[in-house]
């Protein structure tokens, strides 16, 4: 039996248009830009939609946000594997601003 070959991470189809008549702030694979302004994704804008989009779910935008981080290692890494962003970078562009961190919480 043949089985289907999986995706590397999800499809960037967050976060949806704000306004609505206006173009999503999505990014142009495999040179990870904004569509809609042509920032490095995640731009600014993106990064608040998704705040606001992911308000109630922090995980789910962890987790989608380092799916997104995997899949714009492997198409960054092979446009230009000597000179392109670092690891560390690209985690700091991806995740780093995201919500996947809590503070400590002290006693009582």
């Amino acid at each position: 039996m043949n089985l289907p070959v999986p995706r590397l991470g999800p499809y960037p189809n967050r976060p949806r248009p704000y306004p609505p008549d206006h173009p999503a702030h999505l990014p142009i694979r495999p040179l990870w830009l904004c569509r809609a302004c042509g920032s490095p994704w995640p731009c600014a804008q993106a990064r608040l939609l998704l705040k606001v989009e992911y308000a109630d779910h922090p995980v789910d935008l962890a987790v989608y946000l380092s799916g997104l981080y995997h899949e714009a290692t492997h198409d960054l890494f092979r446009l230009n594997p000597h000179e392109g962003p670092t690891p560390r970078d690209l985690f700091d562009r991806f995740v780093g601003w995201g919500p996947y961190r809590r503070g400590v919480v002290g006693p009582g």
